[in-house]
């Protein structure tokens, strides 16, 4: 006979999980908050910039991880936490799991990494590791979005109380990142004292939305009636444990048989209940769990997804492709100095003419198989990267161009419902570009420009782009963005759609390819990179407006508000008549006027107003012309045509000396802004001159699918910035030696003679050199021509500096840039006078260098054609060196002179008047690049060859600089240049040994003219 036993059972309300969960959580970050500030306070508020008073609230990463007892109070207490922690995600998983989806189960995956990543950047400090603590948190954050947005989803549209409150604690999450990331840049760039603890104030908020979010679950679970159930036995003393199955289905057979079945002795078992407060029903057969979903299955519930993701990276690729045709072809132009041939190859945007050949070419083009093959041949435009030569690379996406033109053609001008849908897909392709430019350093990485040693993820975009392409060929018909289908001419009439809701034809179909080739050419060139209007509005340091590097972000958030102010009210035919409303136009108008008039953070706020009303006018533009009355081959070839005549405009604004009748273009970039304006004008609601703008529609799935990648795509370029943000101080090479070098190089508009991007091999020449401070010359990559782009990216990202990239592009020069390892104490933008050839640009900033203003000048002169120019521009230039004398003065300049040349050449003028030295006298050898200076020991001064990244050498000045409060010892020419050997030298001045020509030199780079640095003596006496 057995032994007499007892059943005990223990039950749980799940609720109570979530409960412990929030007051554990709490109780971890609070204690740590509190004891931090009794026994540390001055300690935890203090950071590289200031400390208390200016300092006066902890940050979390302060409180939580730098001091003992708090420190390791906290760290138990998130351990004691990791429990319910991990219980309320498998329980979320448990309550919303179904066999029609698959999103719980992949819920459930990003709350385990998203717990497991938290813990290890709590336990693995930035002290202890600090690359790795930072990978660990922006893999928290980047699985908070599917973690928030996903619970959102899954929560029961019934439970309004937990669905609101999810979804304003996850906006409220998010949108805090945006002040927090500004507080950050004022603390860590402008070292502005109390910036941190405003950074503190919502990086705390972070955490406790985190916690709140996470807090939700108490009512899922208390809808749910969910419970936690343990049973035990006792049996003789000992304790045996049982399942005990409590539900609505308590006497089906399959639970007697679970309670038959017993457990090893000592052991509990856990069950997961509903309460047996609800009515009861009929036995039924237990729902299964379901573990494994059939890849069937997965791939019907994903299948619009995917198809949505397939849809918007095809026209990343096509706006990748066509952006890529100008820096490709001006390679050419860049190195003729003038018309080169290859501007032709911009007509190969006019193809979408062959849709005019017969209705039998357009009902091929808007096939499937069609518009499979247009995809397939565009993608040769990625492809193109590994062909060998520039003129090869320049052929094939010129060819690629032609099927990316007739595919926008053909997908565009289908019927007004499919249009609504490519129009969404032309503004996130769009914003695709400039993202992927914001997270590799300003360079597409598809395009053909580059390779995997300059930036390029070449093979990866192209395996991604056939799987796109498999995708559109064998999807459902019933799928998203079926092949469109142009609607003849003959058909647009006075029709309905399908919702009977008349389409007015618009009767001049000329203003309708006005107004969309404006728009084409406005987006590539205003919105191609985010940091370009950032450049058309700095104005130097001390720093009063956006940094290019650091506030890219900002422009893709107007762009986004522009995305979604068509998108919220679509189907809304008020909302279409205010977006193609004169008063609409009016605010784009004057957004333009303000970004093309005024500078800093007033034109930067133009410029993102101007960005909201680009986007927003997309689906009007694109609407505009799938009901024009024009023939689709016409409208679009003359609407290419005119984004190619707005190309060549827009670089004739500056390169007008280099072209027959560049002169009417002259400076004239606001000229070019404002026909772009007007041009886009035509395609709003002017009183008795233009029809309604159709009504933009879009299905409900296709609303949601866009919301969420915007979502996604705004943090994600937030992450970026954050990713980029310079964490340490920029220091010179030889703090303790007081030892400055300082280089000039006329570096060709970052291409190569490959034709590639040069960015990464240049940083690597100056890396080598440690160069302190660098005058980089033809660097204002602004334009369509140029690819957008930004030259130092690389460089401040990589080696860190200071940077002042100079007149932006609506100051129609060709650029110059100062790279400091020193802070910039101020900088002043010059114009030099250039009545007779292009503007020549100059930087005159002013350095603090171990505690002494340093005066230093990046100057590009005219060229040789313009002698009146030069003339002008050195007088100048020796005027501004000559004002701040006997200041410590570099010159790093572009001249165009021989050495010792008498006037009006400028060599004698800017000596002379300037009150400097030449770097050496006699160095005869030399005709562009200059370096003077003054007020400084000249200690060494090199020429490196260029290899193959650019036309012109990089020429380095080694200078010392007298002790604080102290002047030179000895400026005289014969001190000056009493030579020496490198050995008569400290070490410290010594240049690298690999670059001598009997070493072989590096990456094909070497000391050449005179084989060797050449080294110089310090003056007896001198006070360094």
């Amino acid at each position: 006979m057995s032994a007499p036993s007892r059943r005990l059972r223990f039950t749980l309300d799940a609720s109570s999980l979530a409960v412990l969960y929030t007051y554990l959580a709490f109780s971890a970050f609070f204690s740590a908050l509190i004891i931090g500030s009794v026994l540390h306070y001055k300690k935890i508020v203090k950071n590289g910039v200031a400390g208390y008073p200016q300092e006066w609230f902890p940050s979390v990463s302060a409180t939580i991880g730098d001091w003992y007892p708090e420190r390791n109070i906290f760290q138990i207490l998130i351990a004691v936490n990791s429990g319910p922690r991990f219980a309320l995600v498998l329980l979320q998983y448990y309550l919303h799991r179904s066999s029609a989806s698959v999103l719980p189960g992949i819920l459930c995956c990003v709350g385990i990494i998203r717990t497991l990543s938290c813990g290890g950047f709590v336990y693995i400090t930035s002290s202890d590791d600090h690359d790795v603590h930072d990978v660990l948190m922006i893999t928290y954050i980047v699985c908070n979005i599917p973690w928030m947005f996903g619970g959102i989803k899954c929560t029961p549209v019934q439970n309004t109380v937990a669905r609101r409150r999810r979804k304003l604690y996850a906006s409220v999450f998010f949108i805090s990142i945006i002040p927090m990331i500004y507080f950050f840049i004022q603390h860590k760039v402008h070292r502005v004292p109390g910036a941190y603890t405003h950074y503190s104030f919502f990086e705390w908020s972070l955490i406790i939305l985190d916690i709140l979010y996470d807090s939700v679950a108490k009512l899922d679970f208390a809808n749910a009636n969910l419970q936690l159930s343990v049973g035990v036995s006792l049996t003789s003393g000992s304790i045996s444990g049982y399942n005990d199955i409590v539900s609505e289905t308590a006497n089906t057979p399959a639970v007697a048989e679970a309670q038959k079945r017993v457990t090893p002795p000592a052991v509990a078992a856990t069950t997961i209940t509903e309460k047996k407060d609800k009515p009861a029903k009929p036995a039924v057969v237990p729902k299964q769990i379901p573990m494994l979903v059939s890849l069937k299955s997965a791939i019907f519930q994903f299948e619009p997804i995917v198809n949505f993701l397939s849809d918007v990276y095809l026209s990343y690729i096509q706006w990748s492709v066509f952006t890529s045709l100008t820096p490709t072809l001006f390679y050419f132009s860049v190195w003729e100095l003038g018309l080169a041939g290859s501007e032709l190859s911009l007509l190969s945007t006019l193809s979408p003419i062959v849709l005019n050949i017969s209705p039998v070419v357009i009902d091929l083009m808007c096939s499937r198989v069609g518009r499979t093959v247009l995809y397939g041949l565009t993608g040769i435009g990625l492809a193109a990267y590994a062909l060998p030569t520039p003129l090869q690379r320049l052929l094939a996406v010129a060819f690629a161009n032609m099927a990316c033109c007739i595919g926008f053609a053909v997908d565009w001008s289908g019927p007004v419902k499919s249009v609504g849908y490519q129009a969404t897909l032309v503004g996130l392709g769009l914003f695709l570009t400039s993202l992927s430019k914001h997270a590799n350093h300003s360079v597409n990485p598809v395009w053909p420009i580059v390779h995997e040693g300059s930036g390029g993820y070449n093979k990866t975009g192209i395996i991604l782009t056939f799987l796109a392409i498999y995708n559109y060929y064998h999807r459902c018909q019933s799928s998203l963005s079926t092949p469109s289908i142009v609607v003849p001419e003959s058909a647009r009439k006075e029709t309905k759609n399908e919702d009977t809701e008349p389409i007015a034809v618009r009767t001049s179909w000329i203003a309708d390819s006005l107004a969309l080739g404006s728009l084409i050419f406005s987006l590539h060139s205003l919105l191609g990179d985010s940091s370009t209007l950032i450049t058309w509005t700095w104005t130097g340091y001390p720093i009063k407006g956006p940094v290019p590097h650091l506030h890219g972000s900002l422009t893709h958030i107007a762009q986004i508000i522009g995305l979604l102010l068509p998108l919220i009210f679509s189907n809304s035919q008020t909302t279409s008549s205010f977006l193609s409303h004169p008063l609409w136009f009016a605010y784009g108008c004057a957004s333009a006027y303000v970004v093309g008039i005024y500078s800093d953070w007033i034109g930067y706020i133009g410029g993102l107003n101007l960005s909201v009303f680009l986007m927003s006018i997309i689906p009007l533009v694109l609407l505009r012309s799938a009901t024009s009355s024009g023939n689709v081959g016409k409208l679009y070839s003359l609407a290419m045509l005119v984004v190619a005549l707005f190309d060549v405009a827009s670089v004739f604004t500056a390169a007008y000396a280099f072209v027959p009748g560049g002169e009417i273009f002259r400076e004239r970039i606001n000229w070019v802004l404002a026909v772009q304006m007007v041009f886009i004008g035509l395609a709003f609601n002017w009183p008795r001159i233009s029809s309604n703008a159709p009504t933009l529609t879009l299905p409900p799935v296709v609303k949601t699918y866009t919301k969420n990648a915007l979502a996604i795509f705004s943090v994600l370029s937030l992450l970026v910035t954050m990713y980029r943000w310079p964490t340490k101080i920029p220091q010179p090479y030889r703090p303790g030696p007081r030892i400055l070098r300082a280089g000039i190089w006329t570096v060709h508009f970052g291409i190569d003679n490959e034709g590639r991007d040069s960015q990464r091999r240049m940083r690597d020449l100056i890396r080598d050199m440690e160069l302190d401070v660098v005058g980089l010359l033809e660097t204002d990559l602004h334009r369509v021509v140029f690819g957008n782009r930004d030259l130092t990216r690389v460089m401040v990202d990589d080696l860190g500096f200071y940077v002042d990239i100079g007149p932006g592009p609506n100051k129609h020069t060709w650029g110059a840039v100062l790279l400091s390892k020193f802070p910039i104490i101020n900088s002043t933008h010059h114009l030099l006078p250039s009545p007779d050839g292009e503007l020549a640009p100059a930087i005159h900033a002013v350095l603090d260098v171990f505690g002494t203003p340093v005066n230093v000048i990046v100057a590009h002169n005219g060229q040789e054609e313009t002698p009146l120019d030069r003339e002008l521009q050195s007088t100048e230039l020796a005027r501004i060196m000559s004002e701040v004398y006997p200041q410590p003065l570099i010159f790093l300049g572009y001249v165009v002179t021989k050495p010792h040349a008498a006037r009006p050449a400028p060599y004698d003028i800017m000596v002379t008047d300037g009150r400097v030295h030449d770097i050496d006298k006699d160095d005869f050898d030399r005709w562009c690049q200059y370096i003077f200076y003054r007020g400084l020991y000249r200690t060494s001064y090199v020429r490196v060859s260029r290899s193959t990244i650019t036309d012109t050498e990089l020429q380095i000045g080694e200078f010392a600089l007298p002790k604080h409060g102290s002047n030179v010892v000895d400026d005289s020419e014969e001190a000056r240049y009493r030579r020496a050997w490198k050995e008569e030298l400290p070490d410290d001045h010594w240049f690298p040994m690999e670059y001598y020509p009997q070493n072989g030199g590096v990456r094909g780079h070497e000391y050449h003219v005179f084989n060797t640095p050449l080294y110089y003596k310090l003056p007896e006496g001198v006070n360094l």
